[in-house]
């Protein structure tokens, strides 16, 4: 696994997301608008509208702002560059997702907002599952090799840091 704290936190929101991921991809294959009144579908999309308000967006601000920046000063652009576009086009996907399952879980899904739901999911299942994938297989990796001690805890503090203010657990 891991070596450093920062490298080992990300991962482990990594695990979170792909199983919300795996969550939400479950319920759009059943091609039939999953039920409010359902307990299981009612906190699916309480997760997924928190989820990505309070943690997808956190965890991306966190690498562009400290992760990428830093591997810039070093020469080291390219990583950062890529996954800042694929943050991009995942912000307004999240941010119109989570607005869909707010809704929902107020409204109920009407047989439009159900279309638009699953497909807004379908797309963000895709992109966060690959998106993933590359960072667990070359950002984490780099983070564990590059990342002096110093360094390291100082990012670490700054992380946990924005998650206590934010009074969400670590």
């Amino acid at each position: 696994m891991f070596a450093n704290r920062i490298s080992r936190t990300l991962h482990d929101e990594h695990c979170a997301t792909i199983a919300l991921m795996e969550r939400l991809e479950g319920a759009i294959t059943r091609r039939q608008p999953i039920s409010t009144t359902d307990p299981a579908s009612a906190q699916l999309l309480h997760d997924l509208a928190s989820a990505i308000e309070a943690d997808t967006l956190r965890h991306f601000d966190f690498e562009e702002t400290e992760l990428f920046t830093l591997f810039e000063t070093v020469g080291d652009q390219l990583i950062g560059d890529h996954l800042t576009e694929e943050h991009g086009f995942m912000r307004p996907l999240g941010d119109r997702l989570a607005r869909l399952a707010r809704d929902a879980a107020a409204n109920g899904f009407d047989a439009a907002g159900w279309k638009e739901f699953s497909r807004a999911g379908a797309e963000m299942v895709q992109r966060m599952v690959v998106h993933v994938q590359k960072e667990e297989m070359a950002l984490l990796p780099l983070l564990d090799q590059a990342l002096d001690a110093a360094t390291e805890a100082r990012l670490y503090q700054a992380y946990i840091g924005t998650t206590q203010r934010d009074d969400r657990p670590v």
